[in-house]
This record gives C-alpha cells, sequence and structure tokens, in this order.
C-alpha cells in the first residue's frame, strides 16, 4: 500500500508541475508574438521611409532632367539664331536702291527668316536634281549615240549631261532664292 500511495502522490507532483509549464510557456509565447509583432511594424516603417525617400530622389532626377532639357533647348534656340543671322543674305551697297530694300527686308526678320529658310532649304536643290537627270540622260544618250564603244560614249555623256543639268539647276536655284549670285 505504501507503494501505491508514493505512486500517487509522485504522479500528482507531475501533473501540476507540467500544467505551470504550460502556463509559463503560453506566457513567454503571447510576449514573444508582441515583440515579434513590434519588429514586424518597425520593419514595415523603415520600408515606407525608404520608399519615401525614393520618391524624392526620383522627383529631383526629374527636375534635374528637366533643367538639363529646358538648358539643350534654349541652347538650339541661340543656335538658330546665330545661324539664321549668318545665313542672312547681305549685300553690297554698291550695287544698287534695290538692294537696300532688300537688305533692310532681310534684316527685319529674325526668327520668321529662319524657320522660312530652313524649311525652303529642306529637299534636293534644283541644281542636284538637275545634275542627276542630266548626267542619266547624257548617259543613256551617249551609249546609244556610240555604236563601237558604249562604255566610253555613257561615260562622256553622263558627264556632258551632268554639267548642262547642273547649270540649268542651278539656274532655277537663283530664281527661286535658294542660292543667291
Amino acid at each position: 500500500m505504501k507503494s501505491l500511495f508514493i505512486t500517487g502522490i509522485v504522479s500528482v507532483f507531475i501533473l501540476s508541475s507540467c500544467n505551470k509549464d504550460d502556463q509559463k510557456v503560453q506566457a513567454v509565447s503571447l510576449e514573444q508574438q508582441k515583440l515579434d509583432y513590434q519588429a514586424r511594424q518597425i520593419d514595415l516603417e523603415k520600408q515606407k521611409l525608404a520608399i519615401e525617400k525614393e520618391k524624392i530622389s526620383f522627383e529631383k532626377q526629374k527636375d534635374s532632367l528637366e533643367k538639363v532639357s529646358e538648358e539643350k533647348e534654349a541652347e538650339r534656340k541661340a543656335e538658330a539664331n546665330r545661324v539664321a543671322r549668318k545665313s542672312t543674305p547681305r549685300r553690297s551697297s554698291s550695287s544698287g536702291a534695290s538692294s537696300n530694300n532688300s537688305v533692310a527686308s532681310n534684316s527685319g526678320s529674325s526668327n520668321n527668316s529662319a524657320g522660312t529658310t530652313a524649311t525652303q532649304k529642306k529637299g534636293w536643290s534644283s541644281a542636284a536634281k538637275g545634275t542627276v537627270i542630266g548626267t542619266v540622260g547624257g548617259a543613256a544618250a551617249g551609249a546609244i549615240i556610240s555604236k563601237k564603244n558604249p562604255g566610253l560614249g555613257a561615260v562622256i555623256g553622263g558627264v556632258a549631261g551632268g554639267a548642262t543639268g547642273y547649270t540649268i539647276g542651278r539656274s532655277e536655284d537663283r530664281k527661286s532664292g535658294r542660292v543667291q549670285k
């Protein structure tokens, strides 16, 4: 009987000690969860700050890029003004009264003349077109005319046709105002 009594007391002590450990583990686990939650909240706040820093640096870069593009645009406009001033035709006063009128009309226009001059100069000039057409036509005619040596006839005809086409096209450019003198 004594052994049964001792076994009962030992089992009561074991069971009671297990319950105390479970309560301690639960209390510790609740505290640990609170700490983990706070650590996650701190990490989230750090990430929010990093995102805000990135936004600020992006805005700074965007502003600096806009400033650079504005400066480049201002340089282009200044260069266009310089080119317009250099390309404005100037005639000597010894050529007569009509040239004085043209100088006055050209000097009065600043940016507008640069825009019209630039658009007017786009594309092939009449001299270039005349040269190409004359060269091709002259080469074809020279090859047809020269029966003994069509290659030599094409070369001679091409040179002669090109020179003639250039001369005619250059005179057209002078009439249209693309080329002065």
